[in-house]
């Protein structure tokens, strides 16, 4: 979403940030809830670009079968589809969803979207050649039920692409009302990387985002791993 397809609860304006000065919630249907209240507040969310570091990273991969986790209003899976790859998108706001849809329909091209969140979607293993999560709001469990269904949805060879924000101090987490400790991280993720996976990148870079909710961010962390076996 900056679109982005940015999904960070931190990433809102200060009223939003107050609102959401609250334990993350937990039940999917709260969390959709609260995912449909944050797009309706406003007629477009994310800047409607794709992020910038999915296309960098994305150079010379060819075009396959590609999973958007958490695409919000669809500006990812809208410049996959249109150039060649085969989008399966999910959400678990049906707003944002519906956005996207109607943005597809415009453009003609063919995604397939789902209203589900990652876990609840129960995906096929090992069924995409890229997955993408781009600043997802992945809920962290003890048994790190996010970060398996992120790996299990990769293919033989394919790639895992996770990016987001470096995790706030505890002063900027409580300014701006949510707890980063709720939500899954790239460290989070690269702690259950074996050597099964190759880590290509696993960085904290500048970046240059002048739209869309979550511009005031200036550094991502990046982490690029392939499925070896």
């Amino acid at each position: 979403m900056e679109h982005t397809n940015e999904t960070s609860p931190g990433d809102t304006d200060h009223e939003a940030e107050v609102a959401s000065a609250v334990p993350a919630p937990r039940d999917p249907g709260a969390v959709e809830e609260f995912w449909d209240e944050r797009y309706a507040d406003t007629a477009q969310l994310w800047s409607g670009q794709p992020n910038a570091t999915l296309l960098t990273e994305i150079q010379g991969l060819p075009a396959g079968r590609v999973l958007d986790v958490g695409c919000g209003e669809g500006a990812d899976a809208l410049w996959l589809a249109e150039h060649g790859w085969r989008v399966t998108a999910l959400d678990v706001s049906r707003v944002a969803l519906d956005r996207a849809v109607a943005q597809a329909a415009v453009r003609g091209v063919q995604v397939n979207w789902l209203h589900a969140g990652l876990v609840e979607a129960a995906l096929p293993p090992a069924s995409f050649d890229l997955v993408s999560a781009q600043y997802p709001a992945l809920l962290r469990t003890d048994e790190n039920v996010a970060e398996h269904a992120l790996l299990a949805a990769v293919a033989l060879n394919g790639v895992l692409l996770f990016v987001h924000h470096p995790a706030p101090t505890e002063e900027a987490a409580v300014a701006h009302g949510f707890n980063a400790e709720d939500y899954v991280g790239p460290a989070q993720v690269a702690a259950l990387l074996d050597d099964s996976w190759r880590v290509e990148i696993d960085e904290t870079r500048p970046r240059h985002v002048a739209t869309g909710a979550g511009s005031h961010h200036t550094h991502d962390v990046v982490l690029w791993a392939r499925r070896l076996r």
